[in-house]
């Protein structure tokens, strides 16, 4: 990493999301919402809506709040809605959760399972309106990724490309890239992903590939589709540690049938593993798979905003479908899962290979 860090700029940040990933609009509600931490960077953007003439919403959690929810509430709050939860989502226009990675507290997965079901609905109501997700360079995020505050602030920046003179310009040239990768992809039908302790095969002919450049996740860098929800068969191991509320899992192994998951294992947190797959039916099906276009990104940072873009990766979401991918599967979870495909890994398309060892072929 160079040694002339560029400091992170919650201003320059706020525009891009103003901007760019919600395209703010006189009028529109638009829900704020992130940790206490990331205060700098939620007053930037209610400043930025508001000059744009939006009507900000503004949340703010306090730490340990999701967990003081899990760990204390009765079975009545943890397992419905209320009501009013519902329609205050239906009557925004849109929403940016800004990520703000703190220490975890422990807390029964199970219970958190719970609450995440009964939440469903609220966030079902929420992806149906234009939305974007980011993330605030917390100390407990550089720690993880294995940075110093500034190290982690500038790799933020860049990965954002803030660093350039026109960052929406240079979205546009991402967008244009993945366009033609997914010129490709449209006409395959079977993928099959193999690699060591990986061997998956799945349908997505018929399904729309999606294009993510930066509008949705900030930063971006992937193509991604629904799989055919009864095609995923055989067994993917996955070698890039994933978090799932607050639990980090490594190793996690899946084996398919089907499309369903018949057996799983991992080497670290499969207790949390094993929650994730018992929310509810849809959790044990594949809602998405997508594959990592951003060269700028190239270690694990331990969060999945970034882990899940790096190039010559490839990442498959338990649970829920997008809706404009096609798919069709019903679930609380969407988390996502990758595995590397740089050493050693190959990518096929209907038997031909279109990426080795994290290059495309194509």
């Amino acid at each position: 990493m160079s040694t002339d860090l560029l400091p992170y700029a919650p201003d320059l940040h706020a525009a891009l999301l103003a901007d760019y990933c919600l395209s703010a609009a006189p009028g529109e509600r638009l829900l704020v919402a992130g940790g206490q931490e990331a205060t700098p960077l939620i007053r930037a953007v209610t400043r930025a809506l508001l000059t744009r003439g939006a009507r900000p919403v503004v949340r703010v959690d306090y730490p340990g709040q999701l967990e003081d929810f899990a760990e204390l509430a009765s079975d009545a709050v943890l397992d419905a809605i209320h009501p009013a939860d519902l329609s205050d989502v239906e009557a925004l226009d849109g929403s940016l959760r800004v990520l703000t990675p703190a220490e975890p507290r422990r807390v029964d997965a199970a219970r958190r399972a719970r609450l995440l079901a009964a939440n469903a609905p609220v966030a079902s109501a929420r992806a149906r309106k234009k939305w974007s997700l980011t993330l605030y360079p917390t100390a407990y995020a550089a720690a993880q990724a294995g940075m110093s505050e500034a190290q982690f602030g500038d790799f933020v920046m860049r990965a954002m490309f803030l660093d350039r003179a026109d960052p929406v310009a240079a979205w546009g040239e991402v967008r244009a890239t993945q366009a033609r990768i997914i010129e490709r992809l449209t006409r395959a039908d079977v993928v099959r992903i193999e690699a060591p302790g990986t061997d998956l095969t799945l349908r997505v002919g018929g399904r729309t590939w999606a294009n993510s450049d930066g509008k949705r996740n900030m930063p971006s860098g992937e193509v991604f589709t629904g799989p055919h929800e009864d095609s995923a068969e055989g067994i993917v191991t996955f070698t890039v540690p994933a978090e799932y509320q607050g639990v980090m899992v490594r190793g996690a192994r899946l084996e398919f049938r089907g499309g369903l998951v018949v057996n799983a294992s991992a080497d670290e947190g499969e207790a949390a593993l094993h929650a994730a797959l018992d929310t509810d039916p849809g959790a044990r099906r594949l809602g998405e798979l997508g594959i990592g276009t951003n060269s700028g990104i190239q270690v694990p940072t331990g969060n999945i905003l970034f882990d899940e873009k790096i190039g010559g990766t490839v990442h498959l979401a338990i649970g829920k479908s997008y809706p404009e991918t096609g798919g069709v599967n019903a679930s609380a979870v969407h988390w996502d899962l990758i595995t590397d495909l740089r050493r050693g890994g190959r990518l096929s398309l209907d038997g031909e290979v279109v990426q080795e060892s994290g290059q495309f072929l194509i």
